[in-house]
């Protein structure tokens, strides 16, 4: 699409889109049009019907393009971009050794731009919604909510409830939660929610009062549950019940509560998943990279499981996240069942969209095409090598679809990005200063890993002879808690 087009898209009026195809909840439509005005879709439907009834609208025929509900991402860590190549390859419970030190580094301003950075990237990987579950960042939340709005995407924003910590004042933490949930009740982008670590991190009167405020609000509460088999395990003895039993045992669970990973589940916790109503966020690419074990997705499907997929910060590309989801279905579960489906492919852009969206409590709001819903979606080039001969094009959007074929991304009605770019900030310069607080950053915080660099690795693997290459030691952790070989070279002096 060309220029002219851009500067089209750009209107604030009313916009009567012809794109050459629809995707609707009941599938891909073609000869379809929409009609988007202040910031939501006033009309979908057959293309002679809409420019018969809008005939006041000049028609912007989109050739080539889909026009598809904007991915929801239903678990994010805005605040943790500066980390995110961090996460690689590490032990279970990364959040004590790198999340919870890094977040600690962060000042306001680099607060902001970790956040801003986060959904810079969401956006450029097709997502209009990012669900994030709070910042330990010693900063005011309002600053994770200019993030996102200055950035143009619609955010679901967690407040932190801990309060099982010593010192810690429960009437006051409930006091925050409910002005929190007051605060944004106007926002057109920004929509509060609570949060809790995990369950242990709670009180259990406090486990109990968040579900009551947030389902008045009509808000969710995000946590952590049953994502590592440590946790699991200190819950086993310390209440003789796994995380999301012993949740059940005081009326923890139900609609308000969207639970984590949810990776570690036995037949009993899916059955009660099934029987409350409680969402879960399944985070595939999160579990190949730092967890014990993948959510059995295809299971919370069967059995009516409302679920959503999230990234948990890992990487903010729709596509390769809904490709995640049903490959590692498909790995873990498919080939031991003989299951060549998994899925389906619809069933995986069904939960990245409509499904989370209904997960992290605005499902009626966005996540699909639809009269009133906002106006939240994706122009993809179907006309690409990977798209353009479909015979099952949600399938393929699954298994073919790639970033770099959104042209453009709307949120609330207005064009957010063209071609990967913000239409009206600066992206490039956001990344530079990021770049530039992250190192200080990182070299501040007491970090700890468990593997060296990928390059320190391999120098390591190569500088010992074959017969010694079965086994390798832990490289030395220096005093800023990285691998002293994992520090970049610029950085290392700051480290030590």
């Amino acid at each position: 699409m060309n220029q002219l087009i851009q500067e089209r898209l750009r209107t604030r009026g009313p916009l009567l889109l012809i794109p050459d195809a629809v995707l609707l909840p009941e599938g891909v439509v073609e000869l379809y049009a929409v009609v988007v005005s202040a910031g939501s879709f006033e009309a979908v439907g057959p293309t002679e019907e809409l420019e018969r009834a809008y005939p006041h609208l000049q028609a912007l025929r989109l050739p080539g393009h889909l026009l598809m509900p904007g991915f929801v991402d239903s678990h994010h860590h805005l605040t943790q971009s500066f980390g995110a190549a961090l996460a690689f390859g590490e032990p279970s419970e990364i959040f004590r050794r790198v999340w919870v030190p890094l977040e600690g580094a962060l000042d306001e301003e680099s607060a902001y731009v970790a956040a801003k950075l986060a959904a810079l990237e969401s956006l450029r990987g097709g997502f209009t919604t990012v669900t994030d579950a709070g910042t330990r960042a010693d900063v005011d939340t309002d600053v994770v909510a200019c993030a996102a709005r200055d950035a143009g995407i619609r955010c679901v924003l967690g407040l932190v409830c801990d309060d099982a910590h010593e010192g810690a004042d429960s009437a006051a933490v409930l006091e925050r939660a409910e002005k929190h949930l007051a605060a944004y009740s106007d926002d057109p982008l920004i929509h509060p929610s609570l949060a809790i670590s995990i369950p242990e991190a709670a009180t259990n009167a406090t486990l109990h009062a968040t579900g009551r405020l947030a389902t008045e609000a009509r808000a969710v509460v995000q946590m952590h549950v049953n994502e590592h088999l440590a946790a699991v395990e200190r819950s086993l003895l310390r209440h003789g019940l796994r995380p999301l039993e012993h949740l059940h045992s005081v009326d923890a669970l139900g609609p308000h509560l969207l639970a984590a990973h949810a990776t570690l589940l036995s037949p009993r916790e899916v059955s009660l998943l099934a029987d409350t109503g409680t969402a879960v966020s399944y985070n595939p690419v999160a579990s190949a990279w730092k967890g014990n074990a993948v959510a059995p997705a295809t299971a919370l499907a069967e059995r009516g499981v409302r679920f959503g997929i999230g990234s948990d910060g890992t990487r903010g590309d729709g596509f390769r996240l809904v490709d995640a989801a049903e490959f590692a279905q498909r790995l873990t579960y498919g080939l031991a069942t003989g299951d060549s489906s998994c899925g389906a492919g619809h069933t995986w852009l069904e939960h990245a969209t409509t499904g989370g969206a209904d997960a992290v409590g605005l499902g009626g709001h966005t996540g699909a095409v639809g009269v009133g819903m906002a106006a939240d979606f994706l122009l993809v080039d179907v006309s690409t090598p990977e798209l353009a001969l479909s015979w099952d094009l949600p399938w393929e959007l699954v298994r073919r679809g790639n970033r770099d074929q959104i042209s453009a991304v709307f949120v609330a009605g207005r064009l957010r990005l063209w071609h990967g770019r913000p239409v009206d900030w600066d992206g490039p310069a956001l990344v530079r200063r990021a770049a530039a607080l992250a190192r200080t950053a990182v070299a501040r915080a007491p970090i700890t890993r468990a593997h060296p660099t990928s390059t320190a690795a391999r120098a390591a693997a190569t500088a010992r002879p074959p017969a010694a290459r079965t086994t390798t030691a832990h490289p030395r952790t220096q005093a800023g808690g990285i691998p002293a070989q994992n520090a970049p070279a610029r950085n290392r002096s700051t480290a030590q």
